[in-house]
């Protein structure tokens, strides 16, 4: 699907938002992936031309950061982190035991079978910096918290069933080009939905409160005494 003058224009109003216009290319190829579902060679040219530096250095983003993609994922990206943590704590059994279920390897898309609303793809991804609620699962960028091998698989059939599924800290599970169009910087209103931290997350800062812990106070800067008359800066 070809990018039409919408997207151009607002591709064009990305690059606006930064003083230094390249700046803007990481927005970008979310808004591309949200309208074509992955970074495609004409989004390269065309993110290229707008904000004036080679396709090559377009391409070069584009397949440094693993979110962009370069071929197309389903209608709910499922990541599990099978980094150290989360591996110990089940994220390989879990990563494994949904391969199986969905007869799909490592970012693949599994069939749509009939009587399914949506498609969902696999990936094993690293850590999603969500330690204390490991196993983690990311539904397009969504937390899932706690999982396990079940329970990943009763998520991913209600999202083929096309029932509605909460993040654990967020709101209601939205598609992955939707979610792209977010990371580009165009709000979907459901910010506030649902907690954005969870008591793992906040047990430290209730120790702290408890125990009367406080940062300690930066010292105060030292005076610095003004030259006298006719003394030399310096």
């Amino acid at each position: 699907m070809a990018l039409d003058d919408k997207t151009l224009g607002e591709l064009r109003d990305i690059a606006a938002r930064y003083p230094e216009k390249r700046s803007g290319l990481l927005p970008m190829l979310h808004l591309v992936q949200s309208e074509q579902g992955k970074v495609t060679p004409q989004a390269i040219e065309v993110c290229a031309d707008i904000l004036e530096i080679s396709p090559a250095e377009v391409n070069g983003v584009a397949t440094f950061y693993t979110m962009y993609k370069r071929h197309a994922v389903g209608d709910f990206h499922v990541g599990v982190c099978t980094n150290t943590l989360c591996a110990v704590m089940g994220g390989d059994q879990i990563f494994a035991r949904l391969k199986e279920h969905l007869e799909i390897g490592n970012d693949e898309v599994a069939a749509k079978r009939q009587g399914d609303q949506y498609s969902v793809s696999l990936e094993h991804v690293e850590c999603n910096a969500a330690c204390d609620y490991a196993p983690v699962v990311m539904v397009n960028w969504e937390f899932m918290d706690n999982q396990t091998p079940e329970s990943a698989v009763q998520m991913v059939e209600s999202l083929r069933a096309g029932h509605d599924v909460k993040s654990t800290r967020g709101p209601k599970l939205c598609t992955w080009r939707e979610a792209e169009r977010v990371l580009a910087g165009f709000p979907d209103g459901r910010v506030y939905e649902g907690p954005t931290a969870g008591p793992a997350s906040l047990a430290g800062l209730e120790i702290a409160r408890e125990r009367g812990w406080k940062a300690p106070e930066a010292p105060a800067p030292a005076a610095v005494e003004a030259p006298k008359e006719g003394q030399a800066h310096g």
